[in-house]
């Protein structure tokens, strides 16, 4: 594939693109999530004391209430914010090289977000053997969506600032082959992702559709020249599996409707995998042919 938009985005990492760089940025970037996170927890320890603090760490552990959830996802901001530092520190980048162009960052994030929310809804209205059930009152989690959409957007953001605004850029920047840079930061991303204590024997079948949503995501920054498609494809994704129909367990307490914690240890729960990853080539595909037309 031809990735002729992709140099502007790469342009900025080029001046100082060494791998030990890189290396410390990723390093310095972490440091800074942890300790935003601790930065949290002090905050939380403020308003409500050390044990009220604790209780809150075991809600954000399950997060399997609005509130807890919410939490959670508000970590994310010192995953945006950490490669935002090392850009600057390590590759003297400007902060808005991780993003690209912003009228074209904007535009793909709703194209792509729009074309996502279509495909799904469709995907929707098809038989399925499973059947979700009811998690928060309609009134309840209408209260929550908005500040649940931002958290969404700031979770995804960060995410896509991270692995493809920053760690994929880097490293094309250092190495022409998209081999190295679209599949190094997609596999760190899946392995991040492996949860074998809440998937059970399953727990690959998910890391290898994260691993492809990943590699789609590259491609679609890649061919635009700016996390905006990838952002849009992820924000929507996330708000599906976050927000509308969840896992009953970790991460469900803002979602409307919930799925048995059961399931995802069946054989049955391999078959949904396959049907999700189909969709998101469906919606992968869509995206790139709708970005493609608009740029002909």
């Amino acid at each position: 594939m031809q990735y002729g938009a992709y140099e502007a985005l790469v342009a900025p990492a080029r001046a100082k693109s060494a791998v030990w760089r890189l290396a410390i940025g990723l390093g310095m970037a972490t440091a800074i999530y942890l300790g935003f996170i601790a930065a949290l927890f002090f905050l939380l320890v403020a308003i409500s004391g050390w044990s009220g603090a604790q209780v809150w760490l075991v809600h954000m552990a399950t997060a399997d209430s609005p509130t807890a959830t919410l939490l959670v996802l508000a970590t994310f901001v010192g995953m945006g914010i950490g490669p935002m530092v090392a850009a600057w520190l390590m590759h003297a980048r400007p902060l808005w090289s991780l993003f690209g162009r912003r009228e074209r960052l904007m535009r793909d994030f709703a194209l792509a977000a729009g074309i996502c929310a279509a495909i799904y809804a469709i995907n929707a209205l098809l038989p399925s053997t499973v059947t979700p059930a009811r998690n928060l009152p309609t009134g309840l989690w209408a209260a929550f969506l908005p500040l649940a959409l931002v958290a969404v957007l700031i979770q995804t953001g960060a995410e896509e600032v991270l692995f493809r605004g920053y760690f994929q850029t880097q490293l094309a920047a250092r190495y022409a082959a998209p081999i190295v840079w679209m599949v190094v930061p997609a596999a760190v991303f899946a392995m991040l992702h492996f949860q074998p204590e809440t998937y059970g024997q399953n727990a690959w079948l998910v890391i290898c559709a994260i691993f492809l949503f990943a590699l789609m995501a590259a491609d679609l920054t890649a061919q635009t020249g700016t996390i905006g498609a990838a952002w849009g494809f992820h924000f929507a994704n996330n708000c599906t599996a976050i927000l509308l129909v969840g896992i009953d367990g970790p991460l469900s307490g803002l979602a409307l409707f919930t799925l048995p914690p059961s399931i995802v240890t069946q054989a049955d729960f391999g078959w949904l995998i396959a049907r999700d990853a189909v969709v998101m080539v469906i919606v992968w595909a869509a995206i790139r042919l709708v970005l493609a037309r608009r740029e002909a």
